[in-house]
Formats: structure tokens, C-alpha cells, sequence
């Protein structure tokens, strides 16, 4: 990795400290649990790509960061931490991150009401100061992934995603939100339509690309990121399996199908998985169509002004698909 994600934020460290500092206002409650909740959600944050995105992207369009851009960034993470929350919920997780998720500490009811005041403070935050606009937007893609979600599951049962249903359920769970950082940027910036919806399209490429490096993830050598393998022991088909089982005779494709449904955890038959979708070209093919999300994205990026915000962009969409966790 030739950038860290430092190094990266380092133009608009000025800016994530005032962030984080607004944020956690928006989040503060008179309920004593509530806010312990709060602080202990708060102090658990990830890479804060998401206000990175919305901030470098609204500097695209203007060099000083708006109050609307710092509310539109707290739109967002209010409202995908609330998703966070009841994922947890729903997929009986005890872990977030590394560390115990709301619900194994407080139990699911109040999990469950705590995502609840996390997406009404998030609401509350557009409506007080008229942002209808984000909250057009985030709302949107806060719907879309829970459709994905709610795709991926149904297909799950049969296993029969095909790579078209695969990429419909990537850019509804992941890339939507994304593309959601970088509209709500250029939105909160002052940008007209067309640019929004063009800092949208770019940042659904990312996302794509984003989850793609995921995926991969499961099929490495060593523990990165997530165990490996575990999309596989979950049932969860992903792009190398699915285009793996593509190339498949109709004998290899129905013993591998009943290694995914039956595992049961069993290393053996996870390991089968793993190492026919190697062998068949699964692996090559899904890093070369991530390569192409990022070559698209970043031709989009390239329609706009030379900044250093544009070249902060290009390194953080680098970052997306070099990362290595």
C-alpha cells in the first residue's frame, strides 16, 4: 500500500475534528443509558471513509466546508450507524468492528430502539435545517440497501444468483451509500443537478469496486480483514464463486453447490470451495472487473477541475481497492 488512510485525510484533518466534534453533539440524549450507548457507538468508529468522501467531494465544487456539508456527513452517519445497529440485531452478531456490538452488551429491545433514535436524530438534523435535498438522497440509498439486503436473502435460499442479480445486490447494499457521500457533497456544496448526479455515479463505481475487494478477501491465505472464508460458510455467493460455477460441468457445479449449502462450517468442504473457484479463473476474473469499476471512476473523477481535493479522491479510491482489510 503505497498511501495510508492517513495520510490521505491529512488535507482535511482540520475538517474531521470539527466533525467528530459536531457529531457527537447530534448524538447526545438527556437519557442517561442513551447517551452511556451513545459515547460507547462513538468511540467504536471505523475509517470514517464516508465523511471523507462527502467532504472531498464537496470541495470539488467549493474550497471552504459549508455547515450544510457537515450536516449532511452526520446525515449519513447517523443514519448508517442506525443500520449498523439493527443489522447486528438481525444477524444475532455480538461483534462490531472487534468489538461487542450494542446488542450483546444492552440486548436486542434496546438495540433495536437505540438504531430507532439514531435514524430519528438523523431525520430531525435535515428537517430542522431544511436539507430536504440530502435527506432525498440518503434516504434513498438507506431504502436501497435495505432492498439489497433483502434480495441477497432471498436469493440465498436457492443459491441461484446470477452475476447480474450479484452486481444489482452490491450496488444497493454497498455502493449506494457511498454514492450517497459523494451526491450529499456535491449537493451541500452548491452544485447543480447534473453534477450531483454525476459525484453520485462515481461514487456507486467505488462502492462496486469497494465491495469487489471485499469479496475477494474471503478467498486469501491469511485472515484479513474477516476469516476466510466465511462468506462461503454464511451460503453468501460472491462474484468468484458465481462466475467460477459459470465455467463448471453440471457434476462439478452440483457437488460444489452442496459443499456451500451443507458445510456446516466444515473446513474441508469450505476448502473445496476455495480451491475451485481458484482453479477455475474465478479469482482473475473478479480482480479484472474491479480494476474496470476503478478505471470507470476514476475516468468520471477525471471530468472534473484539477484540484487537490480531485487528487486526494484518486488516492482514496486507490486505497479502496489496494487496502488490505
Amino acid at each position: 500500500m503505497s498511501i495510508s488512510l492517513k495520510d490521505i485525510q491529512a488535507p482535511i484533518a482540520p475538517e474531521m475534528q470539527l466533525f467528530e466534534k459536531k457529531f457527537r453533539a447530534s448524538m447526545k440524549s438527556k437519557v442517561l443509558l442513551l447517551d452511556r450507548i451513545m459515547s460507547y457507538i462513538v468511540k467504536r468508529k471505523g475509517k470514517q471513509m464516508r465523511p471523507m468522501f462527502v467532504f472531498f467531494t464537496a470541495k470539488l465544487f467549493r474550497e471552504s466546508i459549508s455547515e450544510a456539508t457537515y450536516r449532511g456527513a452526520a446525515l449519513i452517519e447517523l443514519l448508517h450507524t442506525a443500520t449498523l445497529v439493527h443489522d447486528d440485531v438481525v444477524d444475532d452478531a455480538n461483534y462490531r468492528r472487534g468489538f461487542f456490538s450494542v446488542n450483546a452488551l444492552w440486548k436486542n429491545k434496546i438495540a433495536v430502539l437505540v438504531g430507532d433514535y439514531l435514524l430519528s436524530k438523523g431525520l430531525l438534523l435535515s428537517l430542522q435545517n431544511d436539507d430536504y435535498d440530502l435527506l432525498k438522497i440518503v434516504s434513498n440509498a438507506v431504502r436501497e440497501m435495505s432492498e439489497g439486503e433483502l434480495l441477497q436473502m432471498e436469493k440465498a435460499r436457492r443459491l441461484d444468483i446470477t452475476e447480474e442479480v450479484y452486481f444489482d445486490i452490491i450496488r444497493q447494499k454497498t455502493a449506494s451509500l457511498i454514492a450517497s457521500c459523494c451526491a450529499v457533497g456535491a449537493a451541500s456544496a452548491g452544485a447543480c443537478k447534473e453534477e450531483v448526479e454525476k459525484a453520485r455515479l462515481f461514487g456507486e463505481k467505488v462502492g462496486i469496486a469497494f465491495q469487489i475487494k471485499d469479496d475477494l478477501f474471503d478467498y486469501g491465505t491469511a485472515e484479513i480483514g474477516k476469516p476466510v472464508g466465511i462468506d462461503i460458510k454464511e451460503k453468501k455467493m460472491t462474484l468468484p464463486l458465481i462466475h467460477a460455477l459459470r465455467q463448471a460441468d453440471w457434476l462439478t457445479k452440483r457437488r460444489i453447490i452442496y459443499n456451500v449449502k451443507n458445510n456446516n462450517g466444515d473446513s474441508r468442504r469450505v476448502q473445496d470451495v476455495i480451491d475451485f473457484v481458484k482453479q477455475s479463473g474465478g479469482i482473475a476474473y473478479t480482480i479484472k472487473l474491479m480494476n474496470q469499476y476503478h478505471a470507470e471512476a476514476l475516468a468520471i473523477l477525471g471530468t472534473f477541475p484539477a484540484s487537490p481535493s480531485r487528487t486526494s479522491l484518486e488516492q482514496l479510491i486507490a486505497y479502496t481497492i489496494e487496502r488490505e482489510k
